[in-house]
């Protein structure tokens, strides 16, 4: 039986591929997609979203959801992204349209009404996570899982200290993280591992689809910008690692950890600060992803790519 989720994205390049991936691939039945202000504002990271839909004829709803963080001022990554959030390709007319449901009502109603086997799979700040778990508590034990693409237990990459995600609304991460829900973390440390090489980009060209080339322009875009402000060779594929796991549980391997949030320091605001050697005494309350099959990663990428004209 397929598995059930819900994408909670803020497209982003890499939230992108996480979509194609999530759509195409049969383990998976893609019940909603939902948008939160993140990489870019929701304006543009719902765009985003419906050009993704568009391109591959996606025809899972998608709900727009918080347009700014629980308490902070938004932060966005158009170092990164562009100032679209997506650029790379040249988009053409979208066609897939926006739900009127507000995304976080159509995360309660969804839980309220599931038999406790949806999955909630953020791949951008947790807004809109956090905010149905204030709403509605209730629906809380409804969740079978989160796995979101967030944090690190090692170095940031907004801060020193901090992952983009998680320091885009640390509030909403410590409510998310504190709900008592099973929960994995895929944080910088294994998604630094997800390297779209060369390599990668020339299996992807070859599939010569449209979909397949447009999934290289953006492999390609974000390459320039992680060289540009990384340094890094090769991009890091981020958010496609939580779905990936989904599809394949040995795709990576992953610790038990407890995790809180910092919203109070200056130097270490949004830090994931992560107890992996137990020195806290304090229960895990997460999975924490460590070491990527990367071989495996990028065929279930590159099998649901095939899955498109």
């Amino acid at each position: 039986m397929a598995r059930k989720i819900i994408l909670d994205v803020d497209p982003g390049h890499d939230d992108a591929i996480a979509i194609l991936v999530a759509a195409a691939n049969p383990k998976l039945e893609l019940l909603g997609i939902t948008t939160v202000a993140g990489n870019q504002t929701l304006e543009k990271t719902t765009l985003n979203a419906r050009r993704v839909a568009t391109v591959a004829k996606i025809k899972t709803p998608i709900y727009a959801g918080f347009s700014r963080p629980l308490v902070r001022d938004q932060v966005t990554a158009p170092d990164i992204h562009g100032e679209s959030g997506l650029d790379g390709p040249a988009w053409g007319a979208v066609t897939a349209r926006v739900e009127e449901e507000h995304a976080v009502d159509f995360i309660i109603r969804t839980l309220k009404n599931s038999q406790g086997d949806v999955t909630l799979v953020p791949t951008g700040p947790l807004t809109n996570i956090a905010g149905a778990f204030i709403r509605c508590p209730e629906i809380i034990p409804k969740v079978q899982e989160v796995i979101l693409m967030g944090g690190a237990y090692g170095l940031g990459n907004t801060t020193p200290a901090a992952e983009f995600n998680i320091y885009a609304d640390p509030e909403a991460a410590r409510v998310v993280f504190h709900a008592g829900v099973p929960l994995t973390m895929v944080g910088l440390d294994l998604t630094h591992q997800a390297t779209a090489t060369p390599e990668v980009l020339a299996r992807i060209r070859a599939l010569n689809t449209t979909v397949g080339d447009i999934a290289a322009e953006l492999l390609t875009f974000f390459r320039s910008t992680y060289r540009d402000v990384f340094k890094m060779p090769d991009p890091p594929v981020h958010d496609p690692c939580t779905v990936a796991k989904l599809i394949d549980p040995d795709v990576f391997t992953t610790k038990p950890a407890y995790v809180d949030i910092d919203t109070q320091s200056e130097l270490c605001y949004g830090r994931t600060v992560c107890d992996l050697y137990g020195v806290t005494g304090q229960e895990p309350n997460a999975q924490v992803a460590i070491e990527l099959d990367w071989e495996r990663f990028w065929d279930i990428v590159i099998d649901a790519l095939k899955q498109y004209s």
